[in-house]
């Protein structure tokens, strides 16, 4: 039968159950690091006025620091401007994209799996296709998570007051910069750890897709019907 057959027995199984467990991973992968907002800031004493102005710069999804301007034309009546340094987008981005992907095929697969499991399983395409994705998901969240950690390292550098102070012209003489703080990071880190689970989940729910593909059990020969079996020749008498 080509229609849908509800049944929520995968869900119970391996295959089904470690599917939903990649779901709401995937939504706290993508959350944790496309909903992040934050702040850096500075002290800075300016020489020629004596005023202290408290200078801040707001970050966020997808960190394009390059284009976030930190100190104006009119700090301490200078005509200098300072950017933070960085431009991370590309790994943030390609970390939010695998796990946007993964958490839509993931809703595919369940609904596969719960409706129209009997097609599924009435053949070796089906499996074969869904072991393939899952192989390149689990090397995919590999990569992204490997690349999003490296650059939040680099972004955790950029965003520090003190790396700010250095690249500041305006704190180069104008001014005595000191560090006001900086927001935590928490949830980019919490961000990388569920990119690594992922990881883990996805190569071993390949293993599981793996056992219903006919490589890991060839399928069984089809059985004689006993209505075609030729009846059986009596004796011959010599």
């Amino acid at each position: 039968m080509a229609g849908m057959q509800l049944d929520l027995g995968p869900l119970k199984e391996p295959i089904g159950f470690i599917k939903i467990l990649e779901w709401i991973f995937a939504i706290f992968g993508f959350a944790t690091c496309g909903g992040f907002s934050g702040k850096t800031a500075l002290s800075v004493k300016c020489k020629n006025t004596n005023d202290t102005l408290l200078l801040n710069a707001t970050f966020q999804y997808p960190f394009r620091l390059n284009q976030i301007l930190i100190v104006t034309k009119e700090t301490c009546n200078q005509t200098v401007e300072t950017h933070l340094v960085g431009d991370f987008s590309s790994s943030a981005e390609f970390f939010v994209a695998i796990a946007v992907l993964a958490f839509l095929y993931c809703m595919a697969a369940l609904v596969l799996y719960v409706g129209y499991l009997h097609i599924y399983r009435d053949g070796n395409r089906g499996p074969m296709i869904d072991f393939v994705v899952t192989a390149i998901f689990a090397f995919l969240w590999l990569v992204s998570s490997s690349a999003w950690g490296k650059g939040l390292t680099d972004l955790k550098y950029s965003t520090n007051p003190e790396t700010i102070i250095k690249n500041a012209n305006v704190c180069k003489g104008f001014a005595e910069c000191s560090s006001a703080g900086v927001s935590g990071m928490g949830s980019l880190n919490v961000s990388v750890v569920f990119g690594f689970l992922n990881m883990i989940l996805w190569c071993g729910n390949a293993w599981f897709v793996y056992k219903e593909t006919s490589w890991h059990a060839p399928p069984e020969p089809p059985k004689q019907d006993p209505g075609n079996v030729a009846d059986p020749q009596p004796p011959q008498n010599p």
